[in-house]
């Protein structure tokens, strides 16, 4: 079944958008069978399950082979700073800095690590009250100090729309970040070089974040099925 739902995703996905497979709260048995059906990259939202999964999936078998040897995964979920040691040393992308105090620790892990670690930002573009993330101008403040963040590397922004059967305003809030991602490229080209993704878009609107101009989704229960709580 996963095989046959990622096929199925592929081929409607343009060949330059990422697919990030949601795998939170799913063992890692399904994280194997579709990474043998071609799927590479991982998102998780949970610091001890992800660290737990990363773990479990780099160990050699019987034969002393990694059945995932070259997985990538992406923190996607909100990020406690106690919990950055869980995370960082194994995301090749947090896809989640929703708040200034995360975005410096983060920085401060990498600084005393020796890393630097990739990031979007994540912006506050639906209507409900309860998502998190930046406004534009806040986000504008981070990218005019750039520079104050050694060890951190601004890939991008992420989003999510409101959570609404109304196609026009989902596609209002998809356009909204679209265009200030855009508008963030063409100010900040020498500051920001490696600002180059646009991560909107999951299961029941992926297709309205494509035509937004998304380069990355984030697609769960397409691929795996209902979340096994």
């Amino acid at each position: 079944m996963i095989k046959e739902n990622l096929s199925n995703i592929y081929k409607e996905l343009p060949s330059d958008v990422k697919l990030v497979a949601v795998s939170k709260f799913h063992p890692a048995s399904a994280i194997v069978e579709a990474y043998q059906a071609g799927q590479r990259i991982f998102g998780e939202n949970r610091p001890q399950e992800m660290e737990k999964k990363v773990k479990e999936l780099s160990m050699p078998g019987p034969d002393g082979t990694v059945a995932c040897p070259d997985i990538e995964w992406h923190f996607i979920g909100h990020l406690q700073t106690n919990k950055l040691k869980m995370v960082l040393p194994y995301a090749s992308l947090v896809q989640s800095v929703d708040s200034l105090h995360l975005l410096q620790e983060i920085n401060k892990w990498g600084k005393d690590n020796g890393k630097v670690i990739d990031v979007l930002i994540e912006m506050h573009i639906a209507g409900e009250d309860t998502k998190q993330g930046f406004f534009e101008e806040e986000a504008l403040e981070i990218f005019f100090c750039a520079d104050k963040y050694k060890n951190v590397r601004f890939r991008g922004l992420m989003g999510m729309a409101s959570h609404v059967d109304d196609e026009e305003l989902i596609c209002a809030d998809f356009t909204r970040i679209g265009e200030f991602f855009d508008y963030v490229r063409d100010v900040f080209p020498e500051e920001l070089p490696a600002f180059d993704q646009l991560s909107i878009g999951m299961s029941g609107d992926w297709p309205i974040a494509v035509r937004a101009g998304s380069t990355m989704v984030r697609i769960g229960t397409a691929i795996f099925g209902e979340r096994e709580y």
